[in-house]
């Protein structure tokens, strides 16, 4: 090419065909070839049509065929097409962060068409989704004629059992089979398999599966029974290295899940997937179409490799269900069926507003003493989470702490429905949780204030001075006001929420998949310091209780720590807790005594109480259960006969889902 100037019409292109010229020009000519052919990517009939144009133009062209073959020839012969088989769509080092940094450079930085890398001119020459439509769309008699204009008469090397296509296939196949290999024997997860898959050996004899294949296809006298056989034996043998790759996901249900190993199955499972597409490809009695449909599989490939969102939600989708899962397993204790479970959990609610009230006062206490935004949020963040641990291990509860652990066990019953009687079923499920949820709020609510009036009064008569100011105590209603930004705190306190229970999930299945309840109950070391009965005890405890560590402690940082750092970059967030609020609430009235029920200001902050706790709970809920649904690839569900089932049953029963219905005595024989 003269210039760099790119041809926008046919006759162009053709003119600025040179295959003596350098490599990044001879690479330009593609890129400029291929968004001719693509248009302005509205109608595939037309970029089919502006390719069969091409062929035809250049058939009738005795010199164009000359200079295309030799430009063709020189492509080749540099770039080695077996990239592109064999690696393109797949991590260098079988590494997700590797992987995300590799993406975010491809994403972020330009490519270069001097490049002998056939998987970056891929990406420069066929970047669009759009080429693999008209990929696809090429019917076999124009892909035949474009083959016979670029290949030279290479009777000689057909005559020798294979063609340079068929050579680059096997040499990907190859290639790829040792990437299988490589990652079979890995002891991550060797380990993990069943102990049937590691006996059968299955990877052990793919290499020579793999030459066998090659020895038939470059044997010139080889027979169609003994290639259909040799690919078949390979095929077996890559469906049984995918069989026994899936047992790891089996010893993942029981032992935890790693995103590292998860990435390293999928980019095994697809190598495998690869590796057929190549076999099929290289037995193909229709060579230019099975091609032509590779590179539009291949664009899709590259489509997805730029794709930092799917790459994050193929490869933490199994870690997602398996912190849902064991979210679900502690959300089951959260919902309340009978009246007595009701009753226990408005005590629990209780238990935990009384200890809050200790909390709010402290929190007051940590005011005065005038500490700087980090150190005041860390200490508070101490004081929330001491409290919250204490709650747990008292077997209290806070109501704002259940939806994103009972919202998993909702959507695990999602799963089940099929009749109008499993509808029902989960109805009643719903009204429980939500009835559960009422409790829990009335509990801590009801009791925290007059528990923190009490503790305010006893404070006031010790030291003559009342707990708060009277500024701090105008200032809690100024920021409770309804119609200010609280309820918009309120909802970003439920995605803290949300987020230490996703926190509370990935440590315990972070415990689980590296058996520390098993070192801390058997390792030398520990068993020798504790002492084997104490160390045991300690290793059923944490794996009891980590996950409620966890969330409490995450949780308790977040509150404190949060609004000190959106502060540091001028955000201007803040948490809104609504049994927190409530106790600051009464802090505040016990200060101002009984004048405050004269103020607007108390009024408007005590309405904004009901939606503190409603948007506490609700954000967290759906964020949970949003995540729970996809956790449990849930599909199909109809939604609108959910829906009409919930108006019912509050047309028909309203107080079901605030009270729990009183049951009826079971009759006995003698009364019958």
């Amino acid at each position: 090419m003269k210039n760099s100037a790119e041809p926008k019409d046919l006759a162009g292109l053709l003119a600025a065909l040179e295959p003596t010229a350098d490599l990044a020009h001879r690479h330009l000519w593609l890129i400029y070839l291929l968004n001719w052919v693509r248009g302005k990517r509205d109608s595939v009939p037309a970029a089919v049509g502006r390719v069969q144009l091409f062929v035809e133009a250049v058939a009738a062209r005795p010199d164009i065929q000359v200079r295309l073959r030799a430009w063709w020839a020189t492509l080749v012969d540099q770039v080695d097409i077996t990239t592109l088989l064999a690696d393109f769509g797949f991590a260098p080092r079988t590494a997700l962060v590797s992987e995300i940094a590799e993406r975010l450079r491809t994403k972020l930085l330009p490519g270069s068409p001097e490049t002998i890398d056939a998987s970056e001119l891929f990406m420069l020459a066929l970047p669009s989704a759009f080429d693999a439509q008209w990929l696809a769309a090429l019917d076999e008699a124009t892909l035949n004629r474009l083959v016979m204009l670029l290949a030279q008469d290479n009777a000689d090397e057909r005559a020798g059992g294979a063609t340079r296509w068929h050579r680059a296939l096997l040499d990907a196949i190859t290639y790829c089979a040792g990437q299988i290999l490589s990652t079979g024997f890995a002891p991550e997860l060797r380990l993990r398999m069943s102990e049937s898959a590691r006996d059968a050996q299955p990877f052990h004899a793919l290499i020579r599966d793999v030459e066998s294949l090659r020895v038939e296809v470059l044997h010139a006298l080889r027979t169609p029974d003994r290639l259909n056989e040799t690919a078949q034996r390979l095929r077996e043998r890559l469906e049984s290295c995918r069989a026994a790759a899936a047992t790891v996901y089996t010893h993942f249900e029981d032992n935890g899940i790693s995103v590292g190993l998860v990435f390293r199955l999928r980019q095994l499972r697809e190598r495998i997937l690869r590796v057929r597409v190549l076999l099929d490809c290289l037995l193909s009695a229709q060579p230019a179409v099975t091609a032509a449909q590779l590179m539009a599989q291949l664009v899709m490939v590259g489509q997805e490799r730029r794709s930092l969102r799917a790459l994050l939600a193929s490869n933490s989708s199994l870690l997602a269900a398996k912190v849902a899962e064991r979210s679900a397993e502690t959300g089951e204790h959260y919902i309340t069926r009978t009246s007595a479970e009701y009753r226990s959990m408005l005590r629990k609610a209780a238990g935990g507003g009384a200890l809050m009230a200790f909390t709010t006062l402290i929190k007051f206490g940590l005011y005065a003493l005038a500490l700087s935004a980090f150190w005041g949020g860390f200490m508070a963040g101490i004081n929330y989470a001491v409290s919250f641990v204490l709650i747990q291990l008292l077997h209290f509860t806070v109501a704002t702490k259940q939806p994103a652990m009972t919202a998993p066990a909702m959507a695990a019953k999602l799963k089940e429905l099929g009749t109008g009687d499993a509808i029902e079923s989960f109805v009643d499920e719903i009204t429980h949780l939500v009835r559960s949820q009422v409790a829990a709020v009335l509990g801590n609510v009801l009791v925290v204030f007059p528990a923190v009036l009490g503790l305010a009064a006893l404070i006031a008569l010790a030291t003559g001075h009342p707990a708060i100011s009277e500024k701090q105590a105008e200032h809690v209603f100024e920021s409770l006001h309804l119609l200010g930004p609280s309820l918009f705190f309120a909802a970003f306190t439920g995605v803290l929420l949300f987020a230490s229970s996703i926190i509370a999930g990935w440590t315990e299945n972070w415990f689980v998949l590296h058996r520390m309840d098993s070192a801390l109950h058997y390792n030398p070391r520990i068993t020798g310091l504790l002492g084997a009965e104490r160390a045991a005890r300690w290793a059923r405890f944490l794996r009891e209780n980590l996950s409620g560590f966890a969330a409490n402690i995450s949780l308790g940082f977040m509150l404190g720590l949060v609004p000190a750092f959106a502060a540091f970059f001028g955000l201007g967030l803040d948490v809104r807790h609504v049994t927190l609020s409530t106790g600051q609430m009464a802090a505040a009235s016990a200060t101002l005594g009984l004048q405050v029920l004269q103020m607007p200001a108390f009024w408007w902050a005590m309405a904004s109480l009901p939606f503190l706790g409603a948007l506490n709970v609700s954000v967290s809920f759906y964020l949970a259960f949003s995540l729970a649904l996809r956790a449990q690839n849930v599909s199909g569900v109809d939604r609108a006969r959910i829906y009409a089932a919930i108006r019912a049953r509050l047309r028909t029963a309203p107080l079901s889902f605030f009270v729990p219905e009183r049951q009826r005595p079971v009759p006995t024989p003698a009364q019958g």
